[in-house]
């Protein structure tokens, strides 16, 4: 997980002023498959809105006519109409809400779905650059409050606007001197609702920003609770969330407050209309210029407005937080995969194994000019069914130099060639089904052990399912509440280091690769399962390619040649034997890993007088071995 703020990230805001519309308009290939219905729904709301114009122009009449007449059956009609009119009125509310419901939340699961599978394509580099809280904020928060407005914000703004817009048209035609007053009067909104956007709109990014951060903040906490527990460091943990969840707050408090203040202008200066438009209203109606139907009816419709014209600011800020969420999906969507298949890709019949690093290079993007590559010409060669063990210093290369023939990242000079065939000329599938990789870092699924260790190899038989198992020494599986069934939570920490990285090394074994780079994924085993696993590998490694990185002597002795790296390059290459003989710095590294085995040895020792057996564990008493060694 980076660590890296969302705010340092390449892909950072886009900082063009761009219009909000514009922004919102990027979403119309989600809508498009339901637009019609979007349209349906808004026609809905603005027949609802005319219906509520239409009643008081019936009242005007009903004034004017059969109450000026005194003439009680003529009432009875025109209440009738105006019955009519609301009921219609809430029809058509319910009508608006049915048909944009079930649109809006197919766009937000069509987005999430195209979210997620971006996430899934972008290469490694990516997500090394990315808070993992700003992204998931992106896929909730972000396209919640996107449907909302394309359920509800949307249709009413629109709505809204053309309500207000007839209304005063309405008004001018009754009176030009009591609606011209209304709009003068009304118009310093315009100013109050412009100075509002340019404001609240650097804020609500912020506080869409910092609320990504909080969340990263929490699911670095939750991730790694253990450690906290571990070194008494919740509480100091606790006052880096509270201040971020305090600065949140006040930005937060910030857009309530410049929120309210558009209220208050948008209450008061409808309101300071009304009374003067009913001073002169009344002057009117008593010099005979203007009826008192027409009056009431006037009020009326001012009243109708009222709603289109306060419901600007809260719609108003509802548009800026949506354009903000739009781009933040599109700064997602838009980032560029470097890691693609080819145009015509070449296809491997039947893989041999080869697997030759040519002058490789790599440097990440962000790399200062004066940095040197952190791999700097590697050239290394594996004839097929050949076991290479790499070592190195802690810094020399070996990781990233593993990451390389699966493509988890992309060779920025020279070339990685499997058989012959450049791995950038492959399909990214058909090149991960003949390479699979082991991580020191044993990540597994909320799922089942099965379809853990199955994942690279859905499709395989219950006979591979048990040969993974029993090379990876991970029997303790089948003695878990439900066998090779069972759950394991997420990121399968209710097991031991132990039994993770065994659980990861049956998923690589599993996939039956041509190639299987493993990457230090022993590190947590005792030296016993650990024995036993290595002299089980050795029926796999037989017919498999491996490159495996060794941070153990007794690693080392599964190869058949081993590598050494030193500052980004290939220093050496020949068994063991050879090494030691003529290379003075693989002996130093020899002797560093000899020296932190031994360290490692005793520990496990000590460790080993201290153990408590808890029978109603998840395992059987092998997950207490590794638990204690993984401590």
């Amino acid at each position: 997980m980076s660590s890296t703020s969302h705010q340092d990230s390449p892909t950072a805001p886009d900082q063009r002023p761009i219009g909000h519309l514009r922004a919102l308009s990027r979403l119309l290939p989600y809508i498009r498959p339901v637009l019609p219905r979007f349209l349906f729904g808004t026609l809905a709301a603005l027949l609802s809105a005319l219906l509520s114009l239409a009643t008081p122009m019936v009242m005007r009449a009903l004034v004017d006519g059969p109450l000026a007449d005194a003439d009680a059956a003529a009432v009875w009609p025109v209440a009738a109409l105006i019955l009519v009119l609301a009921l219609g009125e809430a029809f058509f509310v319910f009508l608006r809400r049915f048909l944009v419901t079930l649109p809006s939340t197919q766009v937000e699961a069509t987005m999430r779905s195209a979210l997620y599978r971006k996430l899934q394509a972008l290469p490694v580099a990516f997500h090394d650059r990315w808070q993992s809280g700003q992204l998931l904020s992106r896929a909730v928060q972000d396209l919640g409050m996107l449907r909302r407005f394309a359920a509800f914000g949307a249709p009413l703004l629109v709505v809204n606007s053309i309500t207000l817009v007839v209304g005063i048209v309405i008004l001018f035609f009754w009176s030009p001197l009591l609606a011209g007053i209304f709009v003068v009067l009304s118009a310093p909104i315009a100013f109050v609702a412009l100075r509002f956007e340019q404001r609240y709109h650097l804020v609500s990014r912020s506080a869409q920003d910092q609320a990504g951060d909080l969340a990263t903040t929490v699911e670095q906490s939750i991730h790694g609770i253990r450690v906290l527990k571990a070194f008494g460091r919740g509480r100091h943990a606790l006052e880096g969330f509270t201040k971020q969840a305090s600065r949140l707050r006040e930005t937060e408090i910030d857009k309530a407050r410049m929120d309210g203040h558009l209220w208050m202008w948008l209450t008061i200066v409808p309101y300071i209309s009304y009374a003067v438009c009913l001073f002169v209203g009344v002057g009117l109606a008593a010099d005979g210029q203007l009826s008192v139907g027409t009056l009431a009816a006037f009020f009326a419709i001012a009243m109708v407005l009222n709603w289109p014209i306060e419901s600007i600011g809260f719609l108003f800020a509802f548009l800026i937080d949506a354009s903000n969420a739009s781009r933040r999906f599109h700064e997602i969507t838009d980032s560029e995969n470097t890691i693609v298949d080819p145009e015509e890709p070449t296809t491997i019949a039947r893989p041999h194994g080869s697997l030759v690093f040519e002058d490789v290079r790599f440097r990440y993007q962000d790399a200062q000019p004066h940095e040197r590559d952190l791999v700097d010409g590697a050239t290394l060669a594996l004839e097929p069914g050949e076991t290479m063990a790499l070592i190195g210093i802690t810094g020399s290369g070996k990781t990233t130099l593993t990451a390389l023939p699966a493509r988890l990242y992309d060779v920025t000079g020279g070339r990685v060639l499997l058989d012959g065939v450049d791995v950038r000329d492959l399909t990214l599938k058909e090149l991960r089904t003949h390479v699979a990789m082991a991580f020191e870092d044993a990540t597994l699924f909320s799922a089942s052990v099965r379809d853990n260790v199955l994942l690279g190899a859905p499709e395989a038989s219950e006979e591979a399912l048990e040969r993974a198992l029993a090379i990876a020494q991970a029997g303790f599986a089948r003695d878990l509440p439900k066998g090779l069934d069972t759950e394991i939570g997420e990121e399968g920490l209710s097991l031991s280091g132990g039994q993770r990285q065994r659980l990861a090394l049956a998923r690589a074994v599993a996939a039956a690769p041509a190639v299987l780079v493993l990457d230090d994924p022993l590190s947590a085993l005792d030296v016993e399962t650990e024995a036993l696993v290595e002299e089980a590998l050795r029926s796999v490694l037989g017919t498999t390619t491996a490159l495996i990185v060794a941070h153990r002597p007794s690693t080392v002795q599964l190869a058949d040649r081993v590598a050494l790296m030193r500052d980004g390059r290939i220093d050496d290459v020949g068994t063991h034997s050879e090494l030691l003989a003529r290379n003075e710095h693989y002996r130093f590294v020899i002797s560093s890993l000899e020296e932190t085995e031994r360290g490692r040895q005793s520990i496990e020792a000590v460790t080993g007088t201290m153990q408590v057996v808890d029978v109603d564990a998840l395992g059987s008493h092998e997950q207490h071995d590794d638990e204690e060694v993984s401590r």
